[in-house]
């Protein structure tokens, strides 16, 4: 067990429970999501990084499809809820999860947008870190670190990597 880059949350140890509602007025509890792999991943409607990320992300949930659940969570406390809809709909999302106070992005010690959480079918967290490879300096992704976590997870094992470093925007806590 180790504590990640930034992470309030311990690899290899069950994620506590949590309930939002999302964009619709639908609560969503981690409990609801037994069974499939869980990616919880802290996005952002103004952040180029986030809206890169959320393209590889879609190809997953439908390639994927019944066994894994993405869950962008909307915690900066600047975009509107307007402008939440707006993101979501010029990326075909079907809803976020509205964090409104960041307790859900303080609980998990994320920072930015995005930040991704895989959560295993028994609600343990297996990794947290960035989406892939792609920095600033680094634009093209070598590794895509959330496919490489769920196929290991998948196949019942461990992701060799389970830690890296977030990379993307500030999550803004405070306006």
């Amino acid at each position: 067990m180790t504590i990640g880059y930034n992470s309030g949350m311990l690899i290899n140890v069950a994620v506590p429970e949590f309930s939002l509602s999302d964009t619709n007025a639908q609560i969503h509890s981690l409990v609801d999501y037994l069974g499939r792999v869980v990616v919880l991943n802290f996005w952002s409607a103004e952040c180029p990084w986030s809206e890169r990320a959320d393209r590889s992300l879609a190809a997953l949930q439908v390639h994927y499809s019944g066994r894994v659940a993405i869950l962008p969570v909307a915690s900066n406390l600047n975009e509107s809820g307007a402008m939440i809809q707006t993101a979501l709909d010029q990326r075909s999302l079907a809803f976020a999860l509205r964090d409104e106070a960041c307790a859900l992005a303080d609980l998990f010690g994320a920072q930015t947008t995005p930040h991704a959480f895989v959560i295993d079918q028994n609600g343990i967290l297996r990794y947290q870190g960035a989406v892939d490879d792609v920095t600033f300096r680094k634009r093209t992704a070598e590794r895509f670190y959330v496919q490489e976590a769920l196929l290991a997870v998948l196949d019942g094992h461990y992701p060799q990597v389970q830690e890296t470093p977030a990379y993307g925007c500030a999550i803004v806590r405070e306006v």
